[in-house]
């Protein structure tokens, strides 16, 4: 059960932050986009900027970013690239990694820029 309860958390902050982002103007892309290389959490149009969003939960903002490791990075820079290579930009397309921190308390602090290639 503790899996089920994982996911659904999961799941529920992953819309929170979309709803975040939608608020301030922002196209959501796409949710939970999986391709060869991995998931990516959050696609997001603001402007001509593809921005894909990483989202982590746990009990405080300090422990969610403990969450993310070096192979996850990984993973995330090579799903990037599959979306991107699909897109008429290609990889010159402009793009950014966010990181989305949620607590235990719903709060959420996003960190732009976080994961600079």
């Amino acid at each position: 059960m503790t899996g089920q309860l994982s996911y659904c958390a999961g799941v529920a902050a992953e819309q929170q932050v979309s709803t975040r982002y939608r608020d301030r103007g922002a196209e959501i892309v796409a949710m939970r986009w999986r391709g060869r290389g991995g998931e990516l959490d959050i696609i997001v149009r603001e402007g001509a900027t593809t921005v894909f969003v990483e989202v982590k939960k746990s009990r405080s903002h300090t422990q969610a970013a403990h969450r993310l490791s070096q192979r996850q990075i990984a993973r995330l820079y090579d799903a990037a690239g599959e979306y991107l290579g699909g897109q008429p930009g290609g990889l010159n397309s402009t793009a950014r990694f966010d990181v989305a921190l949620v607590d235990g308390m719903g709060r959420i602090e996003i960190i732009e820029n976080a994961l600079c290639a």
